[in-house]
């Protein structure tokens, strides 16, 4: 009797449970299909994005099991559909019942909205899922899913192909834009389609090398295409720290290899948002093969975006100057301090640490020695603790070159204003009263012979080369550079050239040289060591300077001078420094090696540093300085050609020479200097030669202030 009570509770309140089930079922139909997101795809009588409900329900009338069992396997349709047996029961029930007796006709689809999609795509279990409240943060996220997926025209859609173009989408934006007037209120769409642009010349636009029916890589290969981010937005920094891996995606090996240095362990272990990410090393839409030159070049720079004192300094060395150029054969960044495996310089497996710099050098200096550690390819001028040769070498020079033309051109500038004045009020300016000589009529004074006018000119020459090809180089950043760089033929050209033109220079200065031993040999007083034919400053130089500067302000009478003046003497001793600074470092680092061998690698930095700030000492001396004294004064403009004829007037000779001539005269030796005045056609050529030399110094000057003032502004 016990067991009847028990199986009879039971019974009762499982016919309770089936009550309650029905019941909930019939009460709760309509309010299931809202729940459950139907009604998002479906209408209950009319077709929207899919089939409309009651129309589904009443082909599966006969048999309600089927249906329900094809409903929560997803056969048939997108996705399974999450509900209960009982609750699609009482779904499929409300449907049959409230089915009227006719249909509607289908209503024609509606273009799916967002929403519609999210039904299906926001769902987790879903594939491909789209998280809904990302998508709304990108820059799409206020965009119909269909603007992009085009050939979507009705839920549910058939299994298609991935057939999205974000090239079309957004040229045909932008020039819906431009059609409106509206390209202000869409900047960052024109930023885009020139991206685009870009991406188009880039190798990851090409045909893949195995697979020619796709590209390398297309854009949402790179991007989510889902999530893209607007500029300056957290998502987007986040976004950022996923590019090595999105790259790593084709290239496996290289992302292997980065995660190791110290670039990938700040990105990916310690997601460092400075950290450097492969587009910052390779570029984004640019992006080419790492092997071009161009490529070469670009990476180089882009290693400067971060370590901008680095790359400062690195083009301040001769790898760095013909990288400036646009060439890319001399040593870069990566080629010192390694690629994706860039590691520390306290490092020990860093190619440039210490123990490993030798081993680097040798890669492009096979004859490397020790030297070439202790070399400072980032040294500056500005900090004397860590690189106090090079500090001291620059204050030396600047100092030099302060001096120099603070005297020189306030000289210049004090003789033209009184020249000018006195040539103004016709001032006589004989001093030095002799007799007439009537057999010296119209007759010329021969100061030089031939062959020291040849010297002149092959050293005129020479020097204009060297500073052509030496300041292409050392301005190597102005806009002239690159040009007159490729017209030579390239740096390696330029070198020979400006090498060749060294030995020219160098061989007329030693001829010369050993020419003036064998005359001074035969000197025996101090009077003929420190006369008047002899170029060894002496104190009459000193008085004569004091003589000028005071008839320079109008103290004192113009002096008089014997056969060298002052600045005559301080152009010949000139050279001797400047062939011994700029040729003796210019010997160090065309001969790096023996260098090396005997001197540390820091005398490579100063001897790069005062190679080139002689030279442009050299270059302004002789384009504003010189010219002034032999052509630009008043008394000369616009030119002098005594160093083409070889000879000059005889009053001429008699009023810038005055003591010369008197002694001549008063010692009758006079009479075997006197030449006839030059041929007609001599002197036209000698005018043309002159005009060409001063128009290319003057010329050659201009480029040397750009280049100056360029990389000093």
């Amino acid at each position: 009797m016990v067991g009847k009570p028990v199986k009879a509770g039971k019974l009762l309140l499982a016919l309770a449970g089936l009550l309650f089930a029905a019941a909930a079922s019939a009460q709760s139909g309509e309010a299931l299909l809202e729940a459950k997101g139907c009604l998002g795809c479906h209408g209950l009588e009319e077709k929207k994005m899919g089939p409309a409900l009651g129309e589904a329900a009443a082909k599966h009338k006969g048999a309600p099991a089927k249906l329900i069992a094809a409903l929560r396997e997803g056969k048939g349709h997108p996705m399974k559909v999450e509900a209960t047996e009982a609750e699609l029961k009482a779904m499929i029930g409300f449907l049959l019942a409230a089915q009227p007796s006719g249909a509607k006709p289908a209503a024609a689809a509606a273009r799916p909205d967002n929403a519609t999609c999210l039904a299906c795509h926001g769902n987790d279990k879903f594939t491909p899922h789209l998280d809904q409240e990302r998508f709304e943060k990108s820059v799409h996220g206020k965009r119909l899913c269909v603007e992009c997926h085009k050939d979507i025209t009705e839920i549910p859609h058939k299994k298609i192909a991935h057939k999205v173009s974000c090239v079309t989408c957004h040229d045909d934006l932008w020039k819906a834009a431009q059609k409106e007037g509206k390209t202000q209120e869409h900047a960052r769409l024109g930023v885009v389609v020139d991206q685009i642009d870009r991406y188009m010349r880039s190798i990851h636009a090409r045909p893949n090398r195995e697979d020619q029916s796709r590209t390398n890589a297309t854009c949402y290969n790179c991007h989510e295409a889902h999530y893209v981010y607007p500029v300056g937005s957290q998502e987007r920094a986040d976004w950022r720290l996923s590019i090595p891996k999105a790259c790593g995606a084709c290239h496996a090996k290289q992302l292997e290899a980065y995660a190791t240095s110290v670039h990938g362990k700040a990105a990916l272990q310690q997601r460092n948002p400075a950290a450097a990410v492969c587009s910052d090393c390779h570029t984004t839409h640019d992006i080419d093969r790492p092997a071009k030159e161009s490529s070469k070049l670009v990476i180089t720079k882009n290693c400067g975006t971060c370590h901008a004192a680095s790359y400062e300094s690195y083009r301040d060395t001769y790898h760095g100057q013909v990288h400036t150029l646009g060439y890319a054969y001399t040593a870069k960044c990566y080629d010192c301090h390694g690629s994706h495996t860039v590691q520390r310089v306290s490092d020990p497996g860093s190619s440039v640490h210490p123990d490993n710099r030798l081993k680097t050098c040798q890669k492009c200096h096979a004859n490397a020695t020790a030297g070439f550690v202790s070399f400072e390819p980032h040294a500056t001028t500005n900090d004397f603790g860590r690189f106090p040769q090079v500090w001291l070498s620059a204050k030396f020079m600047i100092g030099l070159l302060a001096g120099t033309f603070a005297f020189f051109w306030t000289h210049t500038a004090l003789w033209f204003y009184r020249e000018y004045r006195e040539r103004q009020s016709r001032k006589s300016r004989p001093h030095v009263l002799t007799n007439d000589l009537p057999q010296a009529q119209g007759r010329y004074y021969r100061r030089f012979t031939a062959i020291w006018r040849l010297a002149h000119l092959l050293f005129a020459v020479s020097l204009m080369v060297l500073t052509l090809t030496g300041m292409a180089v050392l301005y190597a950043e102005s806009a002239w550079a690159p040009v007159v760089i490729n017209a030579l033929g390239g740096p390696k050209s330029a070198a020979l050239i400006h090498r060749a033109s060294a030995l020219i220079f160098a061989a007329v200065f030693f001829a010369h040289l050993a020419y003036i031993l064998t005359r001074v040999a035969k000197w025996r007083s101090l009077a003929q060591w420190l006369g008047p034919h002899s170029l060894i400053p002496n104190w009459q130089d000193l008085k004569d300077i004091f003589a000028m500067f005071k008839w320079f302000v109008g103290k004192g009478e113009r002096p008089v001078f014997d056969r060298w003046t002052y600045w005559e003497k301080f152009d010949y001793w000139a050279p001797f420094w400047g062939v011994t600074i700029i040729g003796v470092s210019g010997l160090m680092m065309w001969f790096s090696a023996a260098t090396a061998s005997v001197l540390p690698g820091w005398a490579f930095n100063v001897a790069t540093l005062v190679h080139g700030e002689e030279a442009l000492l050299a270059a302004l001396f002789l384009f504003t300085v010189h010219f002034f004294n032999n052509h630009f004064r008043p008394d000369k403009f616009p030119l002098d050609v005594v160093m083409f004829t070889g000879s000059v007037p005889l009053e001429e000779f008699r009023r810038e020479h005055a003591l010369e001539y008197e002694r001549l005269v008063q010692t009758g030796e006079l009479q075997k200097y006197l030449v006839d005045a030059p041929s007609q056609p001599m002197t036209l050529g000698a005018k043309i030669l002159g005009f060409t030399l001063i128009g290319a110094g003057l010329a050659l000057l201009v480029l040397v202030l750009v280049g100056f003032f360029g990389s000093n502004g």
